[in-house]
This record gives structure tokens, sequence and C-alpha cells, in this order.
């Protein structure tokens, strides 16, 4: 059997990292398997293609400024990625995230339809149903058709146009009738999302969970590192974010982080952030700026070292922070935000309602003195989020599609 894999990344990112795993499992069980990808830099690997030029979509995403439109156009790399499922003749072909301006949804997913191919679709975000904005949080025009969108700029980045309901129209014309298609969610929360779109409603859905690579994210001894930071009996609260800011606004909530290490300074508690910042950022004298972690064995030493893992984000499609913290046996403390209050492991997690920096406060000290088996909940945790597990999901999948018709 053969399955091709298209993905924005490859290698890097969440969804890249996602991709090569399924890749490398597929070969692993005398599976044949290819990926097309649109970003970033180009590889030299064995049935591995880049499909477009950085150039090329740089045009594309000026271009979309004045159309309106974030997932047309893109011609002769659409083209390209056609070409290759023809030569390469797959039996199915799974499409991950192909938002980032490297191919023409409409088309790529029409010519799938009308050729007959058994597709996979794996929902990493929620572009695909909204046929718009990756996240919808409480706006709910995406039921019924978008337009008279408020925050049209914002989401599509069109400099005059609100076309929301003509790409929500594009993308439920290329899903119709479409019935050689399984949707595959990252989290129950999404599915349920996916389920309630007009463009997605009456198609085969199930969840597969992320995987986490659970040789690297799983429990360490951390004694050298508290020594490091010069950490006695204190109380540890990690927080991991792509970007730590304090805007209000901004959808992974640093500034309830720095708000509650505020409220707790009186407390024998230390924050420890990992992720880029802006240099001018102002904090509380117990929170320590990390910066990026790039190597993420120390990524997960520092997971390993907390007491709680702090999630503050105000909407996660699946949260692979929530699963790489449990697979180090550190519990969560967070908002509730879709996914995470869900796919995470109930006796290790608590969630509280977005923004109540109170109810916070009191889990987060309430998980800090209670003793845990860091041992035991990683052990849990990797049974439920391990890589092996996603790839032995996944490829169940592509045999049963295989088989149908």
């Amino acid at each position: 059997m053969k399955v091709l894999q298209i993905n924005c990344v490859h290698r890097v990112g969440s969804t890249g990292k996602i991709v090569y795993e399924i890749h490398k499992g597929l070969k692993a069980n005398s599976f044949k398997s290819v990926i097309c990808y649109g970003r970033g830099k180009k590889v030299r690997e064995t049935n591995v293609y880049k499909i477009c030029g950085e150039l090329y979509a740089k045009f594309n995403n000026f271009k979309s400024r004045f159309t309106g439109l974030m997932y047309g156009g893109c011609y002769f790399s659409t083209k390209k990625i056609i070409s290759i499922i023809k030569k390469e003749r797959p039996d199915i072909v799974h499409l991950h995230c192909l938002n980032g301006y490297f191919v023409n949804i409409y088309r790529l997913i029409t010519w799938l339809k009308e050729n007959s191919i058994k597709t996979i679709l794996t929902l990493h975000a929620e572009f695909m149903h909204t046929a718009n904005c990756a996240h919808a949080y409480e706006c709910e025009k995406w039921k019924t058709g978008c337009g008279k969108c408020d925050r049209f700029r914002l989401e599509t980045k069109s400099l005059f146009f609100d076309k929301t309901h003509v790409s929500w129209l594009k993308m439920k014309r290329a899903f119709e009738s479409f019935e050689n298609l399984t949707v595959i969610s990252v989290s129950p929360w999404l599915m349920g999302r996916a389920k309630q779109s007009p463009i997605l409603a009456n198609k085969k859905h199930c969840v597969i969970l992320n995987g986490v690579n659970t040789n690297i994210f799983k429990n360490y001894d951390t004694t050298e590192l508290r020594k490091l930071h010069h950490m006695t009996d204190e109380k540890i609260i990690f927080h991991a974010t792509p970007m730590f800011t304090d805007d209000p606004a901004h959808i992974k909530g640093g500034y309830y982080v720095l708000k509650l290490a505020e409220q707790l300074q009186d407390k024998n508690i230390k924050f420890f952030v990992a992720g880029d910042y802006s240099k001018s950022l102002r904090c509380p004298s117990n929170v320590i700026l990390l910066g990026k972690i790039a190597d993420q064995q120390e990524l997960a030493k520092y997971y390993s070292m907390a007491d709680v893992t702090l999630l503050t984000s105000k909407r996660e499609t699946f949260s692979m922070i929530c699963a790489e913290s449990l697979c180090c046996g550190t519990p969560i403390v967070g908002f509730k935000a879709g996914a995470p209050e869900q796919i995470s492991i109930p006796e290790y997690s608590e969630f509280v309602e977005y923004g109540d920096l109170e109810e916070l406060a009191a889990k987060v000290e309430d998980v800090c003195n209670t003793s845990f088996n860091k041992v035991l909940v990683s052990h849990i945790a990797k049974n439920k989020y391990s890589q092996e597990t996603m790839v032995a999901n996944y490829m169940k999948y592509y045999l049963d599609n295989s088989m149908r018709g």
C-alpha cells in the first residue's frame, strides 16, 4: 500500500513532525510513503517533494490580500501536486494542514473528488470546516455561510474585501458529494465542531489523538536542573508557548500567567516560561524567562521539574503542551480551551472557566500541594499519547479505507 501525505511544512512545527512520524512509521511497517509539502527549506529525501517555491508562496499571499481569498490561487504548485499524485498513484491521499499559500484547496479537493481518490483529511485547526478562520471562537457564522465578518481583515488578511461568504461557498462545493473521504480530528472537541459545519457534516468522522515522542518526553531526574536555577523547596509552575506576551488579547494567554504570578508573589512559587518574548517585557520577580527552547530533551526536563504546567490558551484544537507535560509526569492546570479538557487525563488535570484568575490560582495551589507519582503519570500518559499509538491508529484507517470500494 502507498500513502501520499500533503502538509504545509515538513519535519518542523507540530504538523510537520506528525507527518514525518507517520512517514517513518509507514516505512517501518513495509508501507510505501510519499510526502508533498509546501513551505520551508527544500530537503533531499527519497519520496519527499517540496512543491512550492517560497517566492511563489509569498506572491500568492500578497495576491490574496487583494482578492480576499486565502485558499485559492496557487495554480502552478497545485498543478504540480496533482501531477505527483498521478505519477505516484497512491492508494490513499492524506491531507493535513493546507494553509500557507502553497495550494489551491478548492481545486485540489475537487480534483480528488472527481477522480475518486480515497482521501483522509486530518483536521489540526478549524479552517477546513469554517472555510476561513483557524479559530472561530464564539462566532457561529461558519454554520450558516459566513459573510459580513467583523474580523475579516484580521482573519483573512484581506485589505479591502470581505470574501468570507465566497470562500465558504467554494469550500462547500469542493466537498459536496465527496464519498471517498474520511475526516479525522485530533480531538473529540474538534470533531464535534466539524460535524456542525455544513461543509463536512455528512462525512465519515473519527478521532485520532496526536502523538508525542515518548523517548524524549518522559520523566527525568531534575536534581541538576534545580541546582542550576538555585531552586531548593520552591514549587515550580511551568508555561510553554511559542510567544510570551502581556497582550490581553493574545490567544496563548501570557497576560494571565503574569497576573497569576503577581497574585502569588507572596507564595514560595516560581514561574518558568519557555518561549520567545520581547526584551521590553516586564515581569514580576517570581517569573523566570527561559526564551525559546529548541532542544526537545531540555524542554522535557523543564516539564519534569515543574509541579504544574500552566495552560492559559483561549482556544486549542488539541494541545501538545498538555500531552507532553503529562508524558513527563507533570499535571496540568489551565483554562477550558476546547480540546485540552477533553484529551487530558482527568485524574491529573484541572480546568477552570477562561479568565477566572481566582479559581485558577486556587487550582494551581491545590495541585502544587498534592503529591503525585510522576513515574506513574508518565506511564499512563505514554500509553495514551505515544507516537506509536498514533501511527498504529492511522495505519488501521489506511487499511480500512483501502478495502472499501
